[in-house]
Protein backbone atom coordinates (compact mmCIF):
# COMPACT_ATOMS: atom_id res chain seq x y z
CA UNK A 1 0.00 0.00 0.00
CA UNK A 2 1.27 3.49 -0.88
CA UNK A 3 -0.14 6.39 1.12
CA UNK A 4 0.58 9.92 -0.15
CA UNK A 5 -1.62 11.69 2.40
CA UNK A 6 -0.26 13.93 5.13
CA UNK A 7 -1.13 13.21 8.76
CA UNK A 8 -3.71 15.38 10.52
CA UNK A 9 -0.91 17.04 12.47
CA UNK A 10 1.06 17.76 9.28
CA UNK A 11 -2.02 19.30 7.65
CA UNK A 12 -2.49 21.57 10.69
CA UNK A 13 1.18 22.57 10.61
CA UNK A 14 1.01 23.22 6.87
CA UNK A 15 -2.04 25.47 7.31
CA UNK A 16 -0.47 27.39 10.20
CA UNK A 17 2.81 27.92 8.34
CA UNK A 18 1.02 29.08 5.20
CA UNK A 19 -1.02 31.63 7.15
CA UNK A 20 2.11 32.86 8.92
CA UNK A 21 3.98 33.16 5.62
CA UNK A 22 1.13 35.14 4.06
CA UNK A 23 0.57 37.50 6.99
CA UNK A 24 4.07 37.98 8.42
CA UNK A 25 6.71 37.04 5.85
CA UNK A 26 5.41 38.03 2.42
CA UNK A 27 4.56 41.68 3.28
CA UNK A 28 8.15 42.22 4.48
CA UNK A 29 9.93 40.07 1.90
CA UNK A 30 11.38 42.95 -0.12
CA UNK A 31 12.31 45.05 2.92
CA UNK A 32 15.31 42.94 3.89
CA UNK A 33 16.42 42.58 0.29
CA UNK A 34 16.43 46.31 -0.35
CA UNK A 35 18.10 47.17 2.97
CA UNK A 36 20.46 44.15 2.72
CA UNK A 37 19.86 43.38 6.39
CA UNK A 38 19.33 40.09 8.19
CA UNK A 39 15.64 39.39 9.04
CA UNK A 40 16.08 39.24 12.82
CA UNK A 41 12.47 40.24 13.44
CA UNK A 42 11.21 37.36 11.32
CA UNK A 43 13.74 35.02 12.91
CA UNK A 44 12.35 35.73 16.39
CA UNK A 45 8.75 35.24 15.23
CA UNK A 46 9.64 31.89 13.70
CA UNK A 47 11.41 30.89 16.91
CA UNK A 48 8.20 31.59 18.83
CA UNK A 49 6.44 29.14 16.50
CA UNK A 50 9.06 26.49 17.22
CA UNK A 51 10.64 26.64 13.76
CA UNK A 52 14.17 27.26 15.07
CA UNK A 53 13.99 24.32 17.45
CA UNK A 54 13.08 21.66 14.89
CA UNK A 55 15.09 18.51 15.52
CA UNK A 56 16.63 19.86 18.74
CA UNK A 57 15.86 17.67 21.79
CA UNK A 58 13.40 19.14 24.28
CA UNK A 59 16.04 19.32 27.04
CA UNK A 60 17.78 21.99 24.94
CA UNK A 61 14.61 23.96 24.23
CA UNK A 62 13.67 22.37 20.92
CA UNK A 63 11.17 19.84 19.69
CA UNK A 64 11.51 16.55 17.80
CA UNK A 65 10.41 16.62 14.17
CA UNK A 66 10.64 14.15 11.34
CA UNK A 67 12.20 15.46 8.14
CA UNK A 68 9.02 15.19 6.07
CA UNK A 69 7.31 17.59 8.48
CA UNK A 70 10.36 19.87 8.38
CA UNK A 71 10.16 19.83 4.57
CA UNK A 72 6.51 20.87 4.68
CA UNK A 73 7.41 23.79 6.95
CA UNK A 74 10.30 24.89 4.72
CA UNK A 75 8.14 24.90 1.59
CA UNK A 76 5.35 26.91 3.23
CA UNK A 77 7.73 29.50 4.70
CA UNK A 78 9.43 29.93 1.30
CA UNK A 79 6.10 30.90 -0.22
CA UNK A 80 6.35 34.04 1.90
CA UNK A 81 10.08 34.64 2.09
CA UNK A 82 12.71 32.39 0.52
CA UNK A 83 15.47 33.74 2.76
CA UNK A 84 13.58 33.46 6.05
CA UNK A 85 12.84 29.82 5.19
CA UNK A 86 16.52 29.11 5.88
CA UNK A 87 15.54 29.14 9.56
CA UNK A 88 13.90 25.75 9.09
CA UNK A 89 16.27 24.50 6.39
CA UNK A 90 19.28 24.86 8.66
CA UNK A 91 17.77 22.40 11.14
CA UNK A 92 19.58 19.85 8.99
CA UNK A 93 22.87 21.56 9.84
CA UNK A 94 22.07 21.85 13.55
CA UNK A 95 21.63 18.07 13.51
CA UNK A 96 25.43 17.81 13.28
CA UNK A 97 25.70 19.55 16.68
CA UNK A 98 22.87 17.49 18.16
CA UNK A 99 24.46 14.23 17.05
CA UNK A 100 28.17 14.83 17.48
CA UNK A 101 28.93 17.80 19.78
CA UNK A 102 30.03 17.63 23.41
CA UNK A 103 27.47 18.16 26.13
CA UNK A 104 29.06 21.53 26.96
CA UNK A 105 28.61 22.76 23.38
CA UNK A 106 25.01 21.53 23.23
CA UNK A 107 24.07 23.28 26.48
CA UNK A 108 25.74 26.51 25.44
CA UNK A 109 24.48 26.83 21.87
CA UNK A 110 21.32 24.80 21.22
CA UNK A 111 18.90 26.62 23.60
CA UNK A 112 19.96 30.03 22.25
CA UNK A 113 19.60 28.82 18.66
CA UNK A 114 16.13 27.39 19.38
CA UNK A 115 15.05 30.79 20.78
CA UNK A 116 16.21 32.55 17.62
CA UNK A 117 18.85 34.48 19.54
CA UNK A 118 21.89 32.91 17.87
CA UNK A 119 22.70 31.98 14.28
CA UNK A 120 25.22 29.33 13.25
CA UNK A 121 26.75 29.34 9.77
CA UNK A 122 28.34 26.56 7.72
CA UNK A 123 31.92 27.11 6.55
CA UNK A 124 33.05 24.45 4.06
CA UNK A 125 33.70 26.17 0.71
CA UNK A 126 37.09 27.77 0.03
CA UNK A 127 38.24 30.08 -2.78
CA UNK A 128 39.85 27.23 -4.72
CA UNK A 129 37.22 24.54 -4.12
CA UNK A 130 33.54 23.91 -3.48
CA UNK A 131 32.15 20.39 -3.27
CA UNK A 132 35.55 18.64 -3.13
CA UNK A 133 35.75 18.69 0.67
CA UNK A 134 38.83 16.48 0.66
CA UNK A 135 40.85 19.30 -0.96
CA UNK A 136 40.45 21.79 1.91
CA UNK A 137 43.47 23.98 2.67
CA UNK A 138 42.27 25.44 5.95
CA UNK A 139 44.20 23.66 8.71
CA UNK A 140 43.59 22.93 12.38
CA UNK A 141 46.69 22.01 14.39
CA UNK A 142 46.38 20.54 17.89
CA UNK A 143 48.39 22.41 20.54
CA UNK A 144 47.85 21.05 24.05
CA UNK A 145 44.18 21.73 24.91
CA UNK A 146 43.52 23.88 21.85
CA UNK A 147 43.32 23.75 18.06
CA UNK A 148 44.85 26.56 16.00
CA UNK A 149 43.05 27.31 12.72
CA UNK A 150 44.53 29.03 9.68
CA UNK A 151 42.99 29.56 6.25
CA UNK A 152 40.03 31.10 4.44
CA UNK A 153 36.41 30.11 3.92
CA UNK A 154 34.22 31.62 1.21
CA UNK A 155 30.57 31.82 0.21
CA UNK A 156 29.18 31.25 3.70
CA UNK A 157 25.51 32.09 4.21
CA UNK A 158 24.85 34.24 7.33
CA UNK A 159 28.56 35.14 7.33
CA UNK A 160 27.97 38.71 8.55
CA UNK A 161 25.31 37.95 11.17
CA UNK A 162 26.16 34.54 12.61
CA UNK A 163 27.40 34.07 16.17
CA UNK A 164 29.44 30.99 15.29
CA UNK A 165 30.27 28.76 12.35
CA UNK A 166 30.74 25.05 11.84
CA UNK A 167 34.19 25.15 10.26
CA UNK A 168 35.63 22.20 8.37
CA UNK A 169 39.43 22.05 8.36
CA UNK A 170 42.27 19.61 7.72
CA UNK A 171 43.64 17.96 10.85
CA UNK A 172 45.62 15.49 8.75
CA UNK A 173 46.91 17.26 5.61
CA UNK A 174 48.48 14.06 4.25
CA UNK A 175 45.12 12.52 3.31
CA UNK A 176 42.01 13.89 1.62
CA UNK A 177 38.51 13.36 3.02
CA UNK A 178 39.82 11.12 5.81
CA UNK A 179 41.75 14.06 7.29
CA UNK A 180 38.89 16.58 7.70
CA UNK A 181 37.50 17.63 11.09
CA UNK A 182 34.63 19.88 12.17
CA UNK A 183 34.82 22.68 14.75
CA UNK A 184 32.37 25.13 16.24
CA UNK A 185 34.12 28.51 16.10
CA UNK A 186 32.54 31.56 17.83
CA UNK A 187 32.78 34.74 15.78
CA UNK A 188 34.34 36.74 18.62
CA UNK A 189 37.43 34.49 18.69
CA UNK A 190 40.65 36.54 18.25
CA UNK A 191 42.21 36.22 14.80
CA UNK A 192 38.88 35.62 13.02
CA UNK A 193 37.66 38.27 10.57
CA UNK A 194 34.90 38.33 7.95
CA UNK A 195 34.07 40.18 4.77
CA UNK A 196 30.65 40.59 3.08
CA UNK A 197 29.75 39.99 -0.58
CA UNK A 198 27.61 42.13 -2.88
CA UNK A 199 25.32 39.47 -4.30
CA UNK A 200 22.68 39.54 -7.01
CA UNK A 201 20.12 37.88 -4.74
CA UNK A 202 19.65 36.29 -1.30
CA UNK A 203 20.90 39.59 0.12
CA UNK A 204 19.17 39.09 3.47
CA UNK A 205 21.31 36.07 4.33
CA UNK A 206 24.45 38.19 3.84
CA UNK A 207 27.03 35.79 2.45
CA UNK A 208 30.71 36.41 2.92
CA UNK A 209 34.18 35.04 3.67
CA UNK A 210 35.88 34.06 6.93
CA UNK A 211 39.62 34.53 7.49
CA UNK A 212 41.45 32.51 10.15
CA UNK A 213 44.80 33.84 11.36
CA UNK A 214 46.06 31.65 14.23
CA UNK A 215 42.51 31.29 15.56
CA UNK A 216 42.80 29.39 18.84
CA UNK A 217 39.77 27.41 20.04
CA UNK A 218 39.33 24.92 22.93
CA UNK A 219 39.64 21.24 22.03
CA UNK A 220 36.08 20.68 23.26
CA UNK A 221 34.89 22.70 20.24
CA UNK A 222 35.82 19.74 18.04
CA UNK A 223 32.50 18.34 16.80
CA UNK A 224 32.60 14.57 16.79
CA UNK A 225 35.83 12.66 16.25
CA UNK A 226 38.98 14.10 14.75
CA UNK A 227 39.29 13.32 11.02
CA UNK A 228 35.61 12.28 10.79
CA UNK A 229 34.16 15.66 9.76
CA UNK A 230 33.67 14.74 6.11
CA UNK A 231 31.37 11.86 6.97
CA UNK A 232 29.37 14.04 9.36
CA UNK A 233 28.72 16.73 6.77
CA UNK A 234 27.83 14.24 4.03
CA UNK A 235 24.92 13.07 6.19
CA UNK A 236 23.82 16.66 6.76
CA UNK A 237 23.99 17.43 3.03
CA UNK A 238 21.60 14.57 2.33
CA UNK A 239 18.96 16.54 4.26
CA UNK A 240 20.04 20.11 3.52
CA UNK A 241 19.92 19.65 -0.24
CA UNK A 242 16.34 18.40 -0.15
CA UNK A 243 15.21 21.25 2.10
CA UNK A 244 16.90 23.79 -0.17
CA UNK A 245 15.01 22.22 -3.07
CA UNK A 246 11.72 22.70 -1.22
CA UNK A 247 12.59 26.37 -0.66
CA UNK A 248 12.83 26.74 -4.44
CA UNK A 249 9.55 24.91 -5.00
CA UNK A 250 7.69 27.02 -2.43
CA UNK A 251 8.82 30.24 -4.09
CA UNK A 252 7.92 28.98 -7.57
CA UNK A 253 4.54 27.67 -6.44
CA UNK A 254 3.59 31.05 -4.96
CA UNK A 255 4.78 32.83 -8.12
CA UNK A 256 2.62 30.55 -10.28
CA UNK A 257 -0.43 31.22 -8.10
CA UNK A 258 0.13 34.98 -8.33
CA UNK A 259 0.54 34.67 -12.09
CA UNK A 260 -2.70 32.72 -12.47
CA UNK A 261 -4.54 35.49 -10.66
CA UNK A 262 -2.92 38.10 -12.86
CA UNK A 263 -3.61 36.45 -16.23
CA UNK A 264 -7.24 35.88 -15.28
CA UNK A 265 -7.75 39.59 -14.61
CA UNK A 266 -5.68 41.14 -17.43
CA UNK A 267 -7.16 41.19 -20.93
CA UNK A 268 -5.87 41.31 -24.50
CA UNK A 269 -8.00 41.52 -27.63
CA UNK A 270 -11.14 41.37 -25.52
CA UNK A 271 -10.22 38.17 -23.65
CA UNK A 272 -8.52 37.33 -20.35
CA UNK A 273 -4.89 36.37 -20.94
CA UNK A 274 -5.61 33.01 -19.28
CA UNK A 275 -7.67 31.99 -22.34
CA UNK A 276 -4.62 32.06 -24.62
CA UNK A 277 -2.75 28.76 -24.82
CA UNK A 278 0.55 30.61 -25.04
CA UNK A 279 -0.19 31.78 -21.49
CA UNK A 280 -2.03 28.85 -19.92
CA UNK A 281 0.20 26.05 -21.28
CA UNK A 282 3.48 27.31 -19.72
CA UNK A 283 1.70 27.64 -16.37
CA UNK A 284 0.36 24.09 -16.67
CA UNK A 285 3.81 22.76 -17.57
CA UNK A 286 5.63 24.52 -14.73
CA UNK A 287 3.02 23.61 -12.15
CA UNK A 288 3.29 19.95 -13.17
CA UNK A 289 7.06 20.05 -12.74
CA UNK A 290 6.79 21.71 -9.34
CA UNK A 291 4.36 19.05 -8.14
CA UNK A 292 6.69 16.33 -9.40
CA UNK A 293 9.62 17.98 -7.63
CA UNK A 294 7.67 18.37 -4.40
CA UNK A 295 6.87 14.67 -4.19
CA UNK A 296 10.42 13.72 -5.16
CA UNK A 297 11.57 15.79 -2.16
CA UNK A 298 9.02 14.33 0.24
CA UNK A 299 10.01 10.83 -0.89
CA UNK A 300 13.69 11.53 -0.21
CA UNK A 301 12.86 12.89 3.25
CA UNK A 302 10.61 9.89 3.93
CA UNK A 303 13.55 7.64 3.06
CA UNK A 304 15.71 9.57 5.52
CA UNK A 305 13.11 9.17 8.27
CA UNK A 306 12.99 5.43 7.56
CA UNK A 307 16.77 5.15 7.80
CA UNK A 308 17.12 4.24 4.11
CA UNK A 309 20.04 5.31 1.94
CA UNK A 310 18.91 8.26 -0.17
CA UNK A 311 21.99 9.99 -1.62
CA UNK A 312 20.73 9.39 -5.16
CA UNK A 313 17.26 10.73 -4.43
CA UNK A 314 18.70 13.75 -2.60
CA UNK A 315 20.90 14.58 -5.60
CA UNK A 316 17.92 14.22 -7.93
CA UNK A 317 16.02 16.77 -5.84
CA UNK A 318 18.88 19.26 -5.78
CA UNK A 319 19.60 18.91 -9.51
CA UNK A 320 16.00 19.14 -10.67
CA UNK A 321 14.03 21.41 -8.33
CA UNK A 322 16.02 24.68 -8.15
CA UNK A 323 16.70 24.59 -11.90
CA UNK A 324 13.04 24.07 -12.77
CA UNK A 325 11.89 26.57 -10.15
CA UNK A 326 14.07 29.28 -11.71
CA UNK A 327 12.54 28.49 -15.12
CA UNK A 328 9.04 28.68 -13.65
CA UNK A 329 9.64 32.01 -11.90
CA UNK A 330 11.26 33.46 -15.02
CA UNK A 331 8.20 32.45 -17.02
CA UNK A 332 5.96 34.09 -14.40
CA UNK A 333 8.00 37.28 -14.68
CA UNK A 334 7.50 37.35 -18.46
CA UNK A 335 3.77 36.66 -18.15
CA UNK A 336 3.49 39.68 -15.83
CA UNK A 337 5.18 41.84 -18.46
CA UNK A 338 6.82 45.00 -17.15
CA UNK A 339 5.08 44.52 -13.79
CA UNK A 340 7.03 41.33 -13.23
CA UNK A 341 10.30 43.14 -13.87
CA UNK A 342 9.54 45.88 -11.35
CA UNK A 343 10.59 45.77 -7.72
CA UNK A 344 7.04 46.63 -6.68
CA UNK A 345 6.20 42.93 -6.98
CA UNK A 346 8.09 39.95 -5.47
CA UNK A 347 8.66 37.94 -8.64
CA UNK A 348 11.92 39.58 -9.74
CA UNK A 349 13.34 39.13 -6.23
CA UNK A 350 12.32 35.48 -6.15
CA UNK A 351 14.11 34.97 -9.46
CA UNK A 352 17.31 36.37 -7.94
CA UNK A 353 16.91 34.56 -4.63
CA UNK A 354 16.08 31.14 -6.08
CA UNK A 355 19.00 31.39 -8.51
CA UNK A 356 21.21 31.31 -5.42
CA UNK A 357 19.67 27.94 -4.53
CA UNK A 358 21.03 26.50 -7.77
CA UNK A 359 24.50 27.16 -6.34
CA UNK A 360 24.02 26.25 -2.69
CA UNK A 361 25.39 22.92 -1.43
CA UNK A 362 26.39 21.68 -4.88
CA UNK A 363 25.33 22.68 -8.38
CA UNK A 364 23.31 20.53 -10.78
CA UNK A 365 26.57 19.25 -12.28
CA UNK A 366 27.74 17.94 -8.89
CA UNK A 367 24.36 16.31 -8.31
CA UNK A 368 24.54 14.53 -11.65
CA UNK A 369 27.94 13.10 -10.70
CA UNK A 370 26.37 11.73 -7.49
CA UNK A 371 23.39 10.29 -9.37
CA UNK A 372 25.68 8.64 -11.93
CA UNK A 373 27.86 7.21 -9.14
CA UNK A 374 24.85 5.71 -7.39
CA UNK A 375 23.45 4.30 -10.63
CA UNK A 376 26.62 2.90 -12.22
CA UNK A 377 29.17 2.56 -9.43
CA UNK A 378 32.20 4.43 -8.09
CA UNK A 379 34.48 2.91 -10.69
CA UNK A 380 32.86 5.20 -13.28
CA UNK A 381 33.48 8.45 -11.38
CA UNK A 382 35.55 11.10 -13.22
CA UNK A 383 37.97 11.32 -10.27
Amino acid sequence: MIDFSLTKEQVMIQKAMREFAEKELLPNYSKYDQSETFPWEQWKKMAELGVMGLGIPSEYGGQPADQVTTGIIVKELARGDVNSAYAATFSGLIGVIVKYASEEIKKEWLPEFAKGERVIALAVTEPHMGSDVGSLRTTAVKENEYYVLNGEKSSASFAMDCDAALVFAKTNPDVKAQGVSCFLVPMDTPGLTRQPYKDMGARAIRRGSFFFDDVKIPAQNLIGEENKGFYQIVGAFDVLRVLLSLQAIGAAEKSLEETMGYVKSRTAFGKPLAKFEGVSFPIAEHYTKMMAGQWLCYHALWMHDKGLKHSKETAMCKYYCPEEAVKAIHSCLLLHGHYGYAQDFPIEQRLRDVTSLELADGTAQIQKIIISRELMGREYLPY
